[in-house]
C-alpha cells in the first residue's frame, strides 16, 4: 500500500483532531465551572498528544503533516463557536457528541480504510 495514500488518510485524521482541540477551546472559554474548565482542559491535551502521534506517524511515512484545520474545518469551527449553547448542561451534551460523533466514529472509519499495521495500531491508540 503507497505511504501517500496512508499519509492522506491520517492527514484527515489529524485534521479532525485539530478540530476536536479547536472546539474545546471554544467550550473552556464558555464555561464558568472551574473543575469543569479543568477536565475540558484535560480533554484538550489529550487530543493536542493525539495529534503530536499521528504528525510523527506521518512524518516516519515521508509526508508533511497538516498543520492545522483546513479550510472546511475552519469554517466548521467558526460555526460551532457561533452556535454554542452558553449553559453548561448543553455545552457537556455538545462536547460529548462532537467526541461520539467526529471522534470515535470517524477514527473507526479510518481504521477500516487504508491503513497500514503500525498507522491502524497509532489510530486505535488515540481513539480511546
Amino acid at each position: 500500500m503507497p505511504n501517500d495514500i496512508i499519509v492522506e488518510e491520517l492527514n484527515t485524521l489529524l485534521k479532525g483532531t485539530y478540530m476536536g482541540v479547536r472546539a474545546f477551546e471554544h467550550y473552556i472559554l464558555k464555561l464558568d465551572n472551574t473543575e469543569l474548565r479543568e477536565h475540558f482542559q484535560t480533554i484538550q491535551q489529550e487530543l493536542k498528544q493525539n495529534a503530536s502521534k499521528i504528525a510523527e506517524r506521518i512524518q516516519n511515512l515521508g509526508g508533511v503533516p497538516a498543520d492545522g484545520e483546513g479550510i472546511s474545518g475552519s469554517m466548521q469551527s467558526f460555526m460551532h463557536k457561533v452556535m454554542l449553547p452558553d449553559e453548561t448542561k448543553k455545552i457537556i451534551e455538545d462536547a460529548l457528541e462532537g467526541l461520539d460523533k467526529y471522534g470515535v466514529q470517524y477514527s473507526e472509519e479510518i481504521v477500516r480504510g487504508d491503513l497500514d499495521a503500525p498507522s491502524k495500531e497509532i489510530v486505535e491508540e488515540v481513539k480511546h
